[in-house]
């Protein structure tokens, strides 16, 4: 358990994925407040609950849960580098789920509510749980610990 925890948090990463990380965060947990809280023009739980569940994501109320926590969570993990490489595989299968259930037959640009952006942040996050959290992070406490 110990080695799989280090494998988790042991980053060699410089300085470059805080740069990813801090913007990434910020956005995920905004996003992710917007769908439980109504923060920043959202809808809520329960509105993006029943948006969803019009789109045919069932049922509404549960899956807007699950995405908006994953993304407000998930959010501060990535910007606290705290088990960044399963928070990154988490936000990545999020962003797979909102571009072939939302986005994709809108095509590529944000003007028609297309993918480019969820795309974006599908990048990051596996760019983020391939290198890990880098130099200034939660994980690096983790891993000195474990050592």
């Amino acid at each position: 358990m110990k080695a799989l925890v280090n494998r988790i948090t042991n980053s060699t990463a410089g300085f470059s994925t805080l740069a990813l990380r801090l913007p990434v965060g910020i956005i995920f947990m905004a996003h992710g407040g917007q769908k439980l809280f109504g923060w920043f023009g959202g809808y809520g739980l329960e509105g993006t609950g029943q948006w969803m569940a019009s789109i045919g994501i069932e049922p509404g109320v549960l899956m807007a849960f699950l995405a908006g926590s994953a993304e407000l969570v998930g959010g501060l993990f990535i910007l606290l580098g705290l088990l960044t490489r399963p928070t990154a595989v988490l936000l990545a299968f999020t962003m797979i789920i909102a571009i072939a259930s939302v986005h994709i037959s809108n095509g590529l640009f944000m003007a028609n509510n297309g993918y480019e952006f969820a795309l974006a942040l599908l990048a990051a996050s596996v760019s983020l749980a391939l290198s890990g959290s880098g130099k200034v992070a939660i994980d690096n406490a983790i891993t000195a610990k474990l050592s």
